[in-house]
């Protein structure tokens, strides 16, 4: 089917990874337990954009100058990281206690922030490009590995069962922490521990090597 091999194969694969914990699930996770089940959706809907380009330059190639480029892909890495550890450092140093129900008067520009946030923290994560770049080949007749088209059609496959994946997941977990949001005390300390794991997030993608 359009140059596909195991589409089933690589749906049960695609779920498999999608419910193995990364960067992007501890990023909605985190968002969705201290700020709300509205954070965290739109946590999703920011690092699926992300997902959604990543596919896009895998399908047509551009994803293998980030393959073949160490300086690139070094790049993109720390730049991504810094950027993860200056959120967690604003949510540290930050005395207020910005995890309650947000203000109605401010909800749509500190929502389009969280879903800016989270598409800014995929896109710089080169770890996301290569994946697509090495995991949906497998799935593809050799003969049409220069088409797009299959590479389009897996990645808006798996990215389809990780968005419902990671819906699912900002809504229970912002469910079961509701409670805990409403207090003023315990709503800045989960403010600061979510900002040392957003900079643990960045410590860790400097870590992680090519």
């Amino acid at each position: 089917m359009f140059g596909i091999e195991n589409y089933f194969g690589f749906v049960i694969a695609g779920l498999l990874l999608n419910i193995t914990p990364g960067t992007d699930t501890i990023y909605i996770l985190t968002r969705s337990i201290t700020q709300g089940r509205k954070a965290g959706v739109y946590s999703v809907l920011g690092i699926s954009t992300g997902g959604l380009v990543h596919t896009v330059f895998a399908s047509f190639g551009l994803s293998v100058i980030l393959a073949k480029s160490a300086l690139i892909f070094t790049i993109v890495k720390y730049i991504g990281a810094i950027y993860l550890m200056y959120l967690g450092i604003r949510m540290i140093i930050d005395k207020s206690n910005s995890l309650k129900q947000i203000n109605p008067g401010i909800e749509e520009i500190s929502l389009k922030k969280i879903y800016r946030q989270g598409l800014i923290t995929n896109l710089l994560n080169p770890k996301v490009a290569l994946f697509f770049l090495a995991f949906m080949p497998q799935f593809i007749n050799p003969d049409h590995t220069h088409n797009a088209f299959p590479f389009i059609i897996l990645g808006l496959t798996f990215l389809t069962t990780g968005t419902f994946w990671c819906l699912f997941l900002a809504n229970a977990s912002s469910v079961i922490t509701k409670t805990l949001r409403k207090s003023d005390k315990t709503g800045i300390i989960m403010q600061k521990i979510s900002g040392m794991i957003f900079i643990g997030l960045g410590l860790k993608l400097l870590a992680e090597k090519h």
